[in-house]
């Protein structure tokens, strides 16, 4: 009976050491195996509460899905310490590439060097960053795009007017470069800007803003809106108002587009969002696959009046 016991135990050990090579292969297998599926990219937006940046990350989650990443989004909420926060928990989460639309060009610097600490490239999009290292930036030519509405400015009021300027957020690339382009196309001309104020892109603070203008201010021709959300704001200011006034926005949001095609707004200027966001991704594969990208990538504008 001892023998027998014997012999039954050496085979359960047999056994269980059969198993555990096997199991053990298994495994090794299944690690060669693995191809770009542990590769995540993340994503960093100043705001979802803003139309234009909702379809950014629409853009960039779409084409993750269709070239087999993960991604992971998050919402800066407009402020700066939060944007910090999310690309810490990024990098935390160890990433490959960071997607970022700024809330600020200029405070975005410290996100973007706590990136370049960890060795995680960094993208832009939209607007850029005024410090740390960007492999690139992916954005419609804001400048040009300032102009495209200030040439429509020009031509609809025949070189003399009135109008307001509603600036974006203070800092940003996309607020400072939009109103070069404006006030570079309508300089030559007569037309005269009677008031300039921030509005931080939004469109409570454009119809908050336009509201103490069209008081402060008898004689107003046009508006020029540095994004459709604050020249929605002002629109709705001036249909409360007998006033006869132009608005041009920039964008071309869904809202603002069926103003124009409402004949509500003058014109906006037609940014890509969508395209914006899946360039982005397409690009962070790149870097990923180790391939060079170019250090800015425009994407197209058109002016939309009808």
């Amino acid at each position: 009976m001892k023998k027998f016991l014997a012999i039954l135990l050496i085979g359960m050990f047999v056994l269980t050491a059969a198993v555990g090579c096997s199991t053990d292969e298994g495994n090794d297998s299944g690690d060669s195996g693995s191809d770009d599926s542990g590769e995540k990219i993340g994503l960093v937006v100043s705001t979802l509460d803003n139309p234009f940046f909702v379809s950014l990350k629409d853009g960039a989650e779409e084409k993750a899905k269709d070239l087999g990443y993960d991604i992971l989004t998050l919402d800066s909420q407009n402020d700066p310490s939060k944007e910090l926060a999310n690309i810490e928990d990024l990098i935390t989460q160890k990433v490959s590439v960071i997607l970022i639309n700024p809330t600020d060009s200029e405070a975005v610097g410290n996100a973007v060097k706590a990136a370049n600490d960890a060795g995680i490239p960094v993208i832009t999009l939209d607007r850029g960053a005024d410090s740390g290292e960007v492999a690139t930036h992916i954005a419609s030519d804001n400048v040009a795009g300032g102009k495209m509405a200030g040439e429509f400015v020009v031509n609809e009021l025949d070189g003399k007017g009135k109008i307001v300027e509603l600036e974006g957020i203070a800092g940003t690339s996309a607020a400072r470069d939009r109103g070069q382009g404006f006030n570079e196309a309508i300089g030559e001309s007569d037309i005269e800007v009677v008031a300039k104020q921030v509005a931080n892109f939004d469109r409570t603070e454009g119809l908050n803003v336009m509201e103490n203008i069209l008081q402060a201010q008898e004689e107003i021709d046009a508006v020029f809106a540095h994004n459709d959300e604050m020249a929605l704001g002002a629109l709705k200011a001036i249909q409360s108002t007998d006033r006869d006034i132009m608005v041009i926005g920039f964008d071309a949001t869904d809202d603002a587009v069926k103003a124009v095609e409402d004949g509500e707004m003058a014109a906006t200027v037609a940014q890509q969002p969508k395209l914006i966001g899946s360039t982005g991704v397409e690009n962070a594969e790149k870097i990923i696959k180790g391939e060079d990208v170019e250090e800015f990538i425009p994407v197209e504008l058109k002016l939309i009046t009808e």
